[in-house]
């Protein structure tokens, strides 16, 4: 069976970064823009370079009232300057660690809207344009973002989601929705392996559709997120580097 790269959204404030980082792959931090401050991204910084896990940004639209799951109405240059201050934040912190950013990975809300809204795919594009030759950009398949990331000659990595069902556009199911989150273990594993055996997804609607990812997202809020990524690395052996 084929290994399979995992990665986390943390230092959002769940506080099970230690139980997630001996288990994944790679970690998105949140760094101000939804949740995250100085202290907890030093923290998970640390505990990253501890257990070997690559080290990604993860930007949002600057609000922590929603926990930057909401779309805000926000200017285009506010919007940016957001991006770029919260992913400046945590280089700092990564270089006065001795390390380095390995990704990009935009969260929520922000995440959906630039895998759908062109304009605003480009607008966060421009606002990572320094990083381009240096960070790889976790991006969603067939997505507004990875068309333009490839254009601009941006390094993608293409990412889906372990404990999330899809429609069949690829859109995420929504949260307001009972089966917008999977939490059984088996059935994540099914999720999981089909997408990386198939290349396909089975969407809510029982459809099978074309889908691509080496890299798989575990919510580090989803209740059983530490079991989850617990299952899905003995599942598939060990760890990977991309």
């Amino acid at each position: 069976m084929k290994l399979v790269d995992i990665n986390c959204d943390v230092g959002e404030g769940v506080g099970n970064e230690a139980a997630l980082m001996p288990y994944i792959n790679s970690c998105n931090i949140a760094c101000g823009g939804h949740a995250g401050n100085t202290e907890l991204m030093n923290f998970v910084v640390a505990l990253a370079i501890k257990h070997h896990v690559k080290i990604g940004a993860h930007p949002s639209y600057p609000d922590k009232e929603n926990f930057g799951r909401k779309t805000i109405l926000i200017s285009s240059n506010s919007l940016k300057i957001a991006i770029q201050n919260q992913i400046n934040s945590l280089v700092e912190i990564a270089i006065a660690h001795g390390t380095t950013l390995h990704h990009i990975k935009a969260h929520g809300a922000l995440y959906n809207d630039i895998a759908k809204n062109k304009e605003l795919a480009i607008l966060f594009l421009e606002a990572i344009l320094q990083y381009k030759n240096n960070v790889k950009l976790y991006v969603p398949f067939n997505s507004e973002i990875e068309k333009e990331a490839l254009k601009k000659g941006f390094s993608i990595i293409y990412e889906a989601f372990a404990d999330r069902n899809y429609t069949n556009d690829l859109s995420l199911v929504s949260r307001n929705k009972k089966n917008a989150i999977i939490t059984n273990l088996d059935t994540i594993f099914k999720h999981v392996s089909e997408m990386i055996n198939t290349n396909k997804v089975t969407t809510v609607s029982g459809d099978k559709i074309p889908i691509k990812a080496t890299t798989f997202c575990v919510h580090s809020d989803t209740k059983n997120a530490i079991e989850i990524v617990k299952k899905l690395y003995l599942k598939f052996n060990d760890k990977i580097s991309t």
